[in-house]
């Protein structure tokens, strides 16, 4: 039992007593509506309240305050559609729907910022609108979040409908849209779109050189439908934008071949709970004497070793039709939640590429990051956030300490009638699915609708072929059929309807009962295993008895089941053994039902340190991320300030001062470099000087180290060369055209701060696989990743400034008489762009960051990192990535510890 189980049970279910409070409001909007002022009203009455409305909250009236007469002229709008007929993708609707009071609650609970848990069928879209709409008042746009681009485009669709008769507009994000589509979309009242687009959109706003090319405005209020699997299920994956790399793919062929050999038990050992594979002594051996060389884990280093062991991961861990499917010749990940396939997204650190060379197929390159950020902390950006869903409060706890947001649960409209059956428990698999044909056919015979739910796509297939010996015709629903999941699932409820579903895929669609199915006893659910985690198997179940419908609920369980294999099914298995229970007869025990939510429940627990594991290292790179992008929006602000100004003056000194103050910081730095000692004499100046020349020989030739020697304060020195190098600046600035100089300042200042934070990126990434091994030697590996994540970013800054210095005082300003066509304009072209930028700062003698391994090889036996999150990436060229600033003494410390600067790394300052 968690924390916040032991104070409901201490203090009473909060959930109702909110609920119980709320009362008076839904009185009070209920009051509202009744009165003869809204009476009145007609659908071309509502865009005039809506006016009023907008300029009340513009006049300072608060949502709160206007919260009863928005939700009344919501429920007056759906009154006034009532009737109406529209096509929503194919389908022909018609509105039928005014909210009830408890769906009033959870739109109150969804204002608030919480998750409102409301059950399958109750209407969590339309309780949607209430919020949506009275957020969208304050003119600041609304993100509605959902799983895949059919719900959002059906949603926004339908939905639109009622929002278009309130008077507001309504933009749709899915994927493959252009830029002008997506400015236009997010520019409106409201905006439906998936988390990977919103989130992906973001990353490429922050890489944009121009604000002219960014998409979204100011993040505000999100609604995420679904949150249990967007802010759950999903938040262990990045997102990754990234760009093919120049490495050859050949290798993953040769170690696929390798490890085709190895025998488990006795070359590696499989620990299907952590899902790693392990190299054994023998392993090693092996692997040695097939490559011709002594010890792997010396000669080949650190990144051939880590190809080796990912091949051994494909080849192990991850199965065929269960973790992912082939499809025209490309590996695409199966979710492993809802069971959908997943286009576009990649494992990262070589995994992708490993099992396609296991299923050859073509192999991709791997791929260089350019940008990323997991849902945690894209969605942590929004000010006011909000989720809805069926299975939220076994979650609770995670939601509660990631993002702050609070579980209530909605009553029901109408009770719930579905009757839930103990587990019925076989001894094997076979005898597990015998039963479940068998109760299929019993149900089908009398007409009664089934709906079956399987965990991979695999069993799915192997439970059709049993039903198809029996002739029983049915459906399957899994990751080769997503296409068609909406109508499926839908059909799912009609009268002698039979539809296999993976991990209850086509979530979203409600299922209503056919004529003549309440009388047979509504939908029968039966799962076919238990998930390791209780929400899924809740979400299964809830797909039954919607709006006080009839329905039933079985699952059936074997002790050769993964979740009962790995958590003690052997003993049961024995123990049904000694007794000689005959293979068809189920155990079906309470005890035996509760040791397996005991293993959900640690199941449950494993995967949220996982998330929070992955969260806290991401904390650090979120603090990189939220001080460059701030710092680069800044510079693109001052830029597009400048161009309105329409004038070429004022676009020539957009950046001007910005590069003189890190002109003058540099000449500082090499002067405090080089006068450390308190004897003047012992000063390095000829050293010094040189280091000026390094930047700009012109600025050293005017410098006389004679006349430096004279000099005995340290502060008449740094004048001295701030004065060389500025003044060397400013002359070749004055002897070139201004707006060629604003050109120039703008592209080096954006080209050079975007190449050094994908290398920080790249660097930052290394160093999380490096600091693995610090358990070894009894250091915390996050204390170290936050110490030394802090100095790379130290680094970074002055690299930054630095790189942006060197290469203004040696450009050629007549290079940039001309327009420069920036990166996006020629997406094309952008890793070139990049690659040629990278080029010219290495050949300036500015060191750009390159792949580092360890010092030091680690010991043999010693293994790889294996837990590495699985990313989320979408190929794209490498945009513009980020600024540096200072931090300031009470902002929070950049190494992510959580301390302020000053309490943190600001002492060591």
């Amino acid at each position: 039992m968690n924390l916040l189980d032991t104070l409901n049970k201490v203090f009473g279910d909060t959930s109702r007593k909110e609920v119980k409070r709320l009362q008076p409001t839904i009185a009070r909007i209920r009051e509202i509506q009744a009165s003869p002022e809204y009476r009145a009203l007609t659908l071309a009455d509502l865009p005039k309240k809506t006016e009023e409305f907008k300029a009340l909250v513009a006049g300072g009236t608060t949502l709160d305050d206007i919260l009863p007469h928005a939700f009344a002229l919501v429920v007056r709008a759906c009154e006034l559609l009532k009737g109406t007929t529209m096509g929503v993708g194919k389908q022909m609707l018609t509105w039928d729907m005014v909210p009830f009071d408890v769906q009033l609650v959870g739109g109150i609970i969804l204002h608030r910022g919480n998750i409102a848990e409301m059950k399958t069928g109750e209407g969590k879209t339309l309780v949607c609108t209430l919020p949506v709409y009275l957020n969208a008042l304050a003119g600041k746009g609304v993100h509605v979040v959902t799983v895949n681009d059919y719900l959002a485009k059906r949603d926004a669709q339908w939905m639109g409908l009622l929002y278009g008769a309130l008077g507001l507009t309504v933009g749709t994000i899915v994927h493959g849209i252009e830029n002008d589509q997506r400015r236009a979309a997010y520019a409106c009242d409201i905006t439906y779109g998936t988390n990977n687009e919103f989130g992906f959109d973001y990353l490429r706003d922050n890489m944009a050189p121009s604000l002219a090319q960014q998409v979204q405005r100011p993040l505000n209020f999100a609604i995420v439908d679904e949150v249990d699997s967007i802010l759950v299920d999903e938040a262990r994956t990045p997102l990754i934008i990234s760009a093919p790399a120049e490495e050859s793919t050949t290798k993953y062929a040769q170690y696929a071949l390798l490890v085709q050999d190895l025998r488990e038990g006795e070359h590696y050992t499989r620990d299907e709970k952590q899902r790693a594979a392990i190299l054994t002594e023998a392993g090693i051996a092996f692997l040695e004497q097939k490559m011709g060389v002594d010890n792997i884990y010396t000669d080949k280093g650190f990144q051939e070793v880590h190809h080796i062991e990912q091949a051994l991961k494909a080849h192990a861990i991850f199965k065929r039709d269960t973790d992912y499917v082939v499809k025209e010749n490309e590996v695409i990940i199966v979710d492993e939640f809802t069971g959908r396939l997943m286009p576009g997204r990649r494992y990262s650190h070589g995994l992708h590429q490993a099992i396609e060379a296991k299923e050859r197929v073509e192999v991709q390159r791997e791929s260089r990051t350019l940008a990323t950020i997991t849902f945690q902390n894209y969605f942590r950006l929004f000010p006011k956030l909000a989720g809805m869903t069926g299975t939220a409060k076994t979650e609770e706890e995670e939601f509660e300490s990631i993002y702050k947001l609070r579980v209530v649960v909605i009553p029901t409209h109408r009770p719930v009638t579905r009757l839930d059956q103990t587990d019925a428990i076989y001894r094997t698999v076979e005898n597990k699915f015998r039963a479940v044909v068998r109760a299929v056919a019993e149900r089908h015979a009398k007409g009664q609708p089934v709906l079956v739910g399987t965990t991979s796509i695999e069993k799915s297939e192997v439970l059709s072929k049993l039903l198809e010996q029996e002739r029983i015709p049915h459906q399957v629903l899994n990751a080769k059929q997503h296409e068609k999941e909406a109508d499926i699932v839908a059909g799912a409820g009609q009268y002698g309807s039979v539809t296999i579903a993976t991990n209850m895929a086509g979530r979203g669609t409600d299922i209503k009962l056919g004529e003549g199915v309440a009388a047979v006893g509504g939908l029968a659910i039966l799962g076919t295993e238990r998930h390791e985690a209780r929400r899924i198997d809740n979400q299964l179940r809830g797909r039954s008895g919607r709006q006080g419908d009839p329905g039933e609920s079985l699952f059936f369980v074997s002790m050769e089941d993964d979740l009962m294999r790995l958590f003690g099914g052997d003993r049961l298995k024995a123990m049904m053994e000694r007794l000689k229970v005959p293979d068809d007869v189920p155990l079906q025990n309470g005890v035996v039902s509760r040791s397996i939510e005991s293993a959900q429940k640690r199941v449950e627990g494993h995967n949220f340190d996982m998330r929070r594991h992955v969260l806290q290292y991401d904390n650090v790179m979120n603090k990189h991320r939220e001080i460059v992008y701030t710092r680069r929006q800044k510079i693109l602000q001052r830029i597009a300030e400048a161009e309105a100004g329409q004038s070429s003056a004022a676009e020539a000194g957009a950046l001007h001062g910005d590069i003189v103050a890190t002109i003058e910081r540099e000449a500082r730095a090499i002067a405090a470099a080089h006068t450390t000692e308190r004897d003047p004499e012992k000063w390095d100046l000829a050293t010094a000087i040189a280091a000026v020349g390094a930047f700009n020989p012109e600025a050293a030739k005017s410098l006389d180290i004679e006349a430096l020697k004279k000099l005995e304060d340290r502060a008449e020195v740094e004048e001295k060369l701030v004065t060389a190098l500025v003044g060397a600046y400013e002359r070749a600035c004055a002897a070139a055209d201004p707006v060629a100089v604003g050109r120039a300042e703008r592209v080096v200042t954006l080209r050079s701060i975007d190449t050094h934070w994908m290398n920080h990126i790249d660097e930052m990434s290394h160093l999380r696989e490096q600091v693995a091994f610090s358990g070894f030697a009894q250091r915390d590996p996050l204390v170290e990743y936050q110490d030394q994540g802090f100095r790379k970013f130290q680094q970074l800054i002055a690299t930054i400034d630095s790189t942006i210095a060197r290469m203004l005082l040696q450009a050629d300003f007549s290079q940039f008489a001309a327009p420069v066509r920036m990166a996006e304009e020629q997406p094309q072209n952008l890793i070139t762009n990049a690659d040629q930028i990278e080029a010219e700062l290495t050949h300036t003698g500015v060191g750009v960051a390159a792949d580092q391994s360890p010092s030091a090889a680690p010991a043999r036996r010693v293994p790889l990192p294996h837990e590495r999150p699985s990313s989320v990436r979408v190929k794209a060229p490498p945009a513009q990535a980020a600024s540096a600033a200072e931090v300031g003494r009470n902002d929070p410390c950049p190494c992510g510890s959580g301390k302020k600067y000053k309490k943190c790394h600001g002492q060591d300052a």
